[in-house]
């Protein structure tokens, strides 16, 4: 579906106005974000996200409504697992409270570019190649299996290769400077931790929207509609991880439900030319095994376990 070009532009412009106005106005003092203030900001982002799916039923139809909700929960459930790697990363490279804020929200605006990038490739791949949508599937039904053996999530940012070569090229300081990403120390520009977590971050989410990209060209192939849903549901990424970090390890049942949501939209895929899952039926598998692995991990909750344990990567002064 072509769309005007004044569309994507008024999009954007929104989605730009709204990071200027979380980043300046609510955090331009540093601070530790509370509970409280990301919950507000989760609800935010969420009304935002349902009011432009209204928006799209009144000027789009309704059929393109239930791709861009349907997408929407797809991306926020799958986006839901990148909170746990937030959380490791920040644990490892010991990143103070007040300084993730900063992290997140530089990481998540990349985020957006690199997902408009991918989004008019895959697009752009399905519609030359059409066989290339068995790649997809089969891809995601891998990676849905793969997900649900895995036990533990681990991070190890020393095996980065971008991030061996961005040290091999760029010093960087041993300590933390504030939130700056970069220090003048005898006229030349040096790197801070906080830039490597960055790199960190950036790297992570490519890895992420290989899953996610496909996953919601499974319900539709109108790049609009996959990058509003996209946008929304990365933008509310941040405000959830605040809102979350502290008890995501109560939801210990939640990646299996990530894996069954991955595997879906991948047989999905596979058996497109076949016969169609209307996108009804999509919605409502995906609502309802999120829902499902929810309330598993309040039911059973896991037994305790010993803390994740803290590593440093040694830095160049």
């Amino acid at each position: 579906m072509e769309h005007s070009l004044t569309l994507w532009i008024v999009f954007n412009a929104f989605i730009v106005a709204m990071l200027i106005v979380d980043l300046v106005v609510f955090h331009g003092k540093e601070h530790e974000e509370s509970i409280k203030e990301a919950l507000i900001w989760t609800g935010v982002w969420i009304v935002q996200a349902l009011l432009f799916g209204i928006g799209v039923y009144y000027y789009m139809g309704g059929s393109t409504a239930l791709d861009y909700y349907t997408g929407y929960l797809i991306e926020k459930s799958l986006s839901v697992d990148n909170i746990f790697v937030f959380l490791l990363v920040f644990t490892y490279f010991k990143v103070p409270a007040k300084y993730q804020h900063k992290v997140l929200f530089w990481g998540i605006f990349g985020a957006l570019v690199m997902r408009l990038l991918f989004i008019f490739t895959g697009v752009a791949l399905l519609e030359r190649f059409h066989w290339i949508i068995y790649v997809f599937g089969g891809f995601l039904v891998f990676t849905g299996i793969k997900l649900a053996l895995e036990k533990d999530k681990e991070v190890h940012p020393e095996k980065n290769p971008v991030l061996k070569l961005v040290r091999r090229f760029i010093p960087i300081t041993k300590s933390y400077h504030g939130s700056n990403f970069f220090i003048k120390k005898m006229g030349r520009r040096i790197a801070t931790p906080m830039f490597v977590v960055l790199i960190v971050i950036e790297t992570t989410d490519v890895v992420f929207a290989l899953d996610s990209i496909p996953a919601i060209l499974a319900i539709t192939t109108d790049e609009f509609i996959i990058y509003s849903s996209n946008a929304f549901a990365i933008l509310g990424l941040r405000a959830l991880y605040f809102a979350l970090a502290g008890v995501m390890k109560l939801f210990h049942y939640l990646h299996y439900g990530l894996s069954m949501i991955l595997v879906f939209v991948g047989i999905k895929m596979l058996i497109a030319d076949f016969y169609h899952i209307p996108t009804p039926w999509a919605l409502g598998f995906v609502a309802l095994t999120l829902i499902a692995s929810v309330i598993a991990s309040l039911l059973f909750p896991k037994e305790d376990e010993d803390s994740l344990p803290v590593e440093e990567i040694p830095a160049e002064e």
